[in-house]
């Protein structure tokens, strides 16, 4: 049988987040799509990872996946090390820095075990990986080991009590005439990956106690806002028409604070 981080690699091994709906070909062409369609989806990355910033700084990306971000801190002037638990993702993000004329130290590794020195990194970005991880608690032990003194994190984790929680609640525990399903178990069955996880802010604070908190706040997205064409896991009929009466102007006037998104930022 087997174990659960095999499972996360076999899913995201299959494609990397992103791949099939916004991935336009191989090419240069190709990748500076990808890139545009995931910032005009996701604008917020830019203010978050902070990418002007990055000159001179030595980071480490946990989780690459098609590598636009990576590239981003790249060109930024850093000096850059990416891992991802997927040999796609780094082959992806090696073909995409050759055709750029990018260099980086990229390679398959797993979060919760990082092979790089204790103080090593001023800086320490992860988008949407480390609740995927099945000791996300690890993986974060190992993210403040390996930042040095006063270095930062900044980190997405998906937020417990969002949206997409709601509307995947209802169509996996309520119409299913399981309402009682909790949110844990929906999310880590019917969201992406096997395992997945989601925290509410009190739960993140306190995966992040060993660090001082510079900001935790919570965003709506496109996949809450259903703006977008679904995830890997979730087409069909239903959501093609809640799409087109669904109440984005109300939810973001009443409900701004119901994202999926949790976006962390700590320091050591």
């Amino acid at each position: 049988m087997r174990n659960d981080k095999t499972k996360v690699h076999d899913f995201w091994n299959n494609a990397s987040c992103g791949e099939e709906l916004y991935l336009d070909g191989h090419d240069k062409g190709g990748f500076e799509k990808q890139s545009q369609k995931r910032y005009e989806l996701e604008p917020y990355i830019i203010d978050f990872a902070e990418f002007e910033l990055s000159q001179n700084q030595k980071i480490l990306e946990i989780g690459v996946g098609l590598g636009a971000d990576h590239q981003k801190f790249i060109e930024a002037g850093a000096t850059t090390y990416g891992i991802d638990l997927t040999e796609r993702a780094i082959e992806y993000t090696k073909a995409r820095l050759n055709l750029f004329g990018l260099e980086s130290s990229l390679s398959v590794g797993d979060a919760e075990n990082l092979r790089f020195e204790d103080n090593s990194f001023e800086v320490v970005y992860s988008w949407g990986v480390i609740h995927h991880s099945p000791n996300t608690e690890r993986a974060i032990s190992e993210i403040h080991r390996v930042l040095e003194p006063s270095g930062v994190a900044k980190v997405m984790i998906y937020h417990k009590w969002s949206l997409i929680g709601l509307m995947l609640w209802l169509r996996y525990g309520l119409l299913r005439l399981r309402p009682f399903t909790s949110l844990d178990t929906i999310y880590s069955k019917y969201l992406e990956s096997p395992g997945t996880k989601a925290y509410s802010k009190k739960q993140a604070r306190k995966l992040f106690s060993d660090f001082s908190i510079i900001e935790i706040k919570t965003i709506l997205t496109h996949g809450d806002l259903l703006q977008s064409e679904a995830g890997q896991r979730h087409r069909g009929v239903l959501i093609n028409l809640a799409r087109k009466i669904w109440p984005r102007k109300l939810i973001q006037s009443v409900l701004p604070n119901s994202g999926l998104f949790m976006l962390i930022k700590v320091r050591k």
